[in-house]
C-alpha cells in the first residue's frame, strides 16, 4: 500500500534497494547528502551531485531534468551516515524560473526496484525557495525510514549546504550550478530527420520530435512556453489518481511502477504532438494487431491493444492509461495556450493605454480590437489542436471500449453476457470513468491494479459535490452501498474460484437491501456481521490472519500456516462506519488498513467522514490511506502529471438488468464445484 505523506510524516522502508522518482514542472537538478547522527554533512565528499553523481549506496541524475531518479542501496550506505537527504534545486543561469513558487509542485515517490510504490510526497506551499530538502532517509533502531521534509531555502543550494554544515558552501554550490548551466547550454537539439522507432504517430500523421518541450509556434508553442508540457517522473499518484502502466495507487491511480514523461513534443509538420513518448506499438513477445489500412493522406485507424504488453489484457490496460495521459496533456496545453493568449492581450493593452496620447480619439479602441483579434486567433488555433487530439482519442475509445475484458468493462458491455469464471488472476479492475469539462462525453476508464495496494473509501457524505447535495442522506447511503456491492461482485467475478473472499460488516443492519445480491447469490462465506459482537468477531478473524501471514513471511515459513486458514485475497466491506465500533475495533480497523494489503486483506469503507468527527485527527491517517471514490459524479481526483481536477463517474447498472444476478450465480456455482 502506498503511503501518501505530508510534511513531517514518516514511513518504514521495507526494502534496502530503492528508487526515488521525482516529478517537477520544470528541469531541476538532483543532489543527495549523507549526514551523521546530528544531520551534519562532514565534507563535500559526502555530497552526490551532477558533477559527482555517486556515493556509497547513492546515485543521482547527472543532468537537470523534469523527471529525476535517485538510486539508493541502504545496505551500502556507510555506518557513519545516519541520514540521507534528497535535495532538489532550480538551475541558475539558464533562463528558467528562479523560485519554486512559479512552478508545479514537485512530487517525489519512493519505490522498490520492481516499481512498487512505497511512499509519496507532494511538496506544496513553496514560494521564494529555489532549493528544497524533499525527503530524508534515516536509521532508527537498526531499520530505515523515510520522512517527508519539504524544507525550502530562498538562498538556494548555498544556503541549504550551509545549513547542513558543508564547508565553503557558497563556492561549492556555485560550482555545481555553473557545471549544470554549462551542460544545459551545450545540449543543442539535433534536427528532426524521421520518426523514432516505436513512437506512436498521431492521427494527423505527424512524427514525434526527439526532444520534449520543442515548440512550433502559434497556440501550441505558447502552451509549451507557459508550462503546459509538464514532464513528470515516475511515482503517482494517487488525492492523485493511482497507477500507470507498469506501476501500481491512485490513479487512475494503483501506485506502482513508472509514470511516463508528459511533455509536449514538437513535430515535423509544425504542430505539437501530445502523444505519450513511451506509448509504443510493439509488444513483447506478441506484437499488437496492425492498424487497418487507411486512404492515402489519412491517419491510421485506431486499434484496440495498440500498446506494449505480454498479453491482450496488459496491452489494453496500458492503452487505456496512455489515452488518459494523452487527454491530460492535450487539455493542459490547450488551457495553457488560452491563458497565454489572455495574458498577452492584457500586456499589449497595458502598453498601449499607458501612453496618455493613445486615450485620445480612436487609438485606444483600435488597439483593443487588434489585441482581441490576436487573442482570438491564438485561442482558435489552440482549440483546433485540442479538437484534433480529442477526435483521435474519441475514435480510439470507440474501438477500445468494446474490446475490454469483464474486469475493465462497463456493466452494459456485451462481454458480460458471455461471461465465464476465469482461471487466472486479474491484472486490474475498473472503478468508474473519468472526464474533463472540455469534452464530457469522452470518458476514460479508471483502472486500478490488482491486488489492491490501498483500500477504497466510498464517500456517502453529502458535502462532497453538487450531485450529492441533490440527494437526501438515505438515498446517498443506499447508492454508496449499492456501489460497494457492485465493486465486490466485479472482484469476485474477476478472480478464479477460491481466490477471493468477501466479508461484510453492517453493524446496524441498514444495508440489507443493497447486500441482497451477495447474500442471495451465495458468494459470502458467512452472513453480514451485525451488532458490536459481529464487528468484533470479523475484525478479530482478519487481524489474526494478517498476524499469522506476516509472521510466516518474516520467518520464511509460508508453508507452516494453519491448515484451516483462508489464503485467498480478502475484502472487508464496512458499512456506516463508525456505527458499532468501539476504540478497540477502530484500532483494529486502522491496523487492517495499514498492514492488510501487503498480505492480501483489503478494506472497502462505505462511510460519511462527518460521522467520525468525534475521533478527531486520530483517524486522519485512515482516511488518507484509502482511495476516495463517490457514488455520484464528483471532480475530486487529480492526475499525477498536470493536476487536472477530473470528474469521477461511478459505474451504473442498466435499469432492469439481470447481469449482476447471473454473474454471481456463475461465481457461486464455480465456488461450489471448486470445494467438492
Amino acid at each position: 500500500m502506498t503511503a501518501e505523506l505530508v510534511r513531517g510524516q514518516n514511513h518504514p522502508l521495507p526494502h534496502s534497494r530503492l528508487e526515488i522518482r521525482v516529478t517537477a514542472g520544470v528541469p531541476v537538478l538532483a543532489c543527495a547528502t549523507l549526514g551523521d547522527d546530528r544531520g551534519t554533512v562532514l565534507g563535500v565528499e559526502w555530497i552526490a551531485h551532477p558533477g559527482s553523481p555517486t556515493l556509497p549506496g547513492i546515485e543521482v541524475s547527472r543532468q537537470a531534468a523534469a523527471g529525476l531518479r535517485f538510486h539508493v542501496d541502504l545496505e551500502a550506505v556507510p555506518d557513519r551516515a545516519h541520514l540521507v537527504h534528497v535535495l532538489l534545486a532550480l538551475p541558475e543561469g539558464v533562463g528558467g524560473p528562479a523560485r519554486f513558487g512559479t512552478t508545479a509542485s514537485p512530487f517525489a515517490a519512493v519505490t522498490a526496484t520492481d516499481g512498487t510504490e512505497i511512499a509519496s510526497f507532494t511538496i506544496t506551499d513553496l514560494e521564494a525557495e529555489s532549493a528544497v530538502i524533499a525527503l530524508e532517509l534515516y536509521r532508527r533502531q537498526g531499520a530505515w525510514k523515510v520522512r517527508a521534509v519539504g524544507q525550502g531555502y530562498a538562498g538556494g543550494l548555498a544556503e541549504l549546504f550551509g545549513d547542513q554544515g558543508v564547508p565553503q558552501a557558497r563556492e561549492f554550490a556555485a560550482g555545481i550550478q555553473e557545471a549544470v548551466a554549462r551542460h544545459m547550454a551545450s545540449a543543442i537539439q539535433a534536427p528532426l530527420t524521421g520518426t523514432p522507432d516505436g513512437v506512436r504517430v498521431r492521427a494527423d500523421g505527424s512524427a514525434t520530435a526527439t526532444q520534449p518541450g520543442q515548440t512550433a509556434g502559434g497556440a501550441a508553442g505558447a502552451g509549451a512556453s507557459s508550462g503546459a508540457g509538464v514532464t513528470p517522473g515516475p511515482g503517482a499518484t494517487p488525492h492523485q489518481l493511482p497507477g500507470t502502466p507498469g506501476q501500481q495507487p491512485g490513479g487512475p491511480a494503483d501506485g506502482q511502477g513508472q509514470q511516463p514523461a508528459a511533455a509536449a513534443h514538437g513535430t515535423a509538420g509544425g504542430r505539437v504532438d501530445y502523444t505519450h513518448p513511451r506509448r509504443r506499438n510493439t509488444a513483447p513477445p506478441t506484437p499488437p494487431p496492425a492498424s487497418p489500412p487507411s486512404q492515402p493522406g489519412q491517419a491510421p485507424r485506431p486499434v484496440a491493444g495498440d500498446a506494449t504488453g505480454w498479453s491482450m489484457e496488459e496491452r489494453l490496460y496500458n492503452q487505456v492509461w496512455g489515452m488518459f495521459e494523452d487527454l491530460a496533456r492535450a487539455t493542459a496545453a490547450y488551457r495553457s495556450a488560452v491563458d497565454f493568449a489572455e495574458s498577452r492581450m492584457d500586456q499589449e493593452l497595458d502598453r498601449v493605454l499607458s501612453d496618455p496620447r493613445s486615450r485620445i480619439g480612436g487609438t485606444g479602441d483600435a488597439a483593443r480590437e487588434v489585441a482581441r483579434a490576436k487573442r482570438d486567433q491564438l485561442t482558435d488555433q489552440a482549440r483546433e489542436a485540442l479538437d484534433r487530439d480529442l477526435g483521435q482519442l474519441a475514435a480510439e475509445s470507440g474501438v477500445v471500449e468494446p474490446a475490454l475484458p469483464p474486469a475493465y468493462a462497463r456493466w452494459d458491455n456485451p462481454v458480460w453476457h458471455a461471461y465465464r469464471v476465469p482461471m487466472d488472476n486479474p491484472m486490474a479492475l475498473r472503478l468508474g470513468d473519468l472526464h474533463l469539462p472540455e469534452r464530457t462525453e469522452l470518458r476514460i476508464p479508471m483502472l486500478v491494479r490488482l491486488p489492491l495496494e490501498r483500500g477504497l473509501w466510498i464517500d456517502s457524505g453529502r458535502s462532497g459535490s453538487e450531485a450529492a447535495l441533490m440527494l437526501d442522506e438515505g438515498q446517498l447511503r443506499r447508492l454508496a452501498m449499492d456501489n460497494a456491492v457492485a465493486h465486490a461482485a466485479r472482484l469476485l467475478a474477476a478472480y478464479p474460484p477460491g481466490e477471493f473472499t468477501v466479508h461484510v460488516i453492517d453493524a446496524a443492519g441498514s444495508a440489507a437491501g443493497s447486500l441482497a445480491p451477495l447474500v442471495a447469490g451465495g458468494v459470502l462465506n458467512q452472513p453480514p456481521a451485525s451488532g458490536a459482537g459481529g464487528v468484533a468477531a470479523v475484525l478479530a478473524q482478519l487481524t489474526r490472519r494478517v498476524d499469522l501471514v506476516q509472521m510466516a513471511i518474516r520467518g520464511g515459513a509460508a508453508d507452516s500456516l494453519p491448515p484451516g486458514l483462508d489464503t485467498a485475497e480478502q475484502l472487508l466491506i464496512v458499512n456506516d462506519f463508525p456505527h458499532g465500533f468501539d476504540d478497540r475495533a477502530v484500532t483494529q480497523l486502522r491496523y487492517l488498513a495499514d498492514e492488510g494489503p501487503a498480505v492480501g486483506v483489503h478494506l472497502m469503507m462505505v462511510a460519511d467522514r462527518e460521522d467520525a468527527t468525534a475521533y478527531g485527527p486520530v483517524l486522519d491517517p485512515l482516511w488518507r490511506s484509502l482511495l476516495r471514490i463517490t457514488p455520484v459524479a464528483d471532480d475530486h481526483l487529480a492526475d499525477p502529471w498536470v493536476g487536472h481536477a477530473w470528474t469521477f463517474e461511478p459505474l451504473t447498472m442498466p435499469p432492469g438488468s439481470q447481469i449482476l444476478r447471473r454473474v454471481l450465480e456463475q461465481v457461486a456455482e464455480a465456488r461450489r464445484a471448486w470445494r467438492r
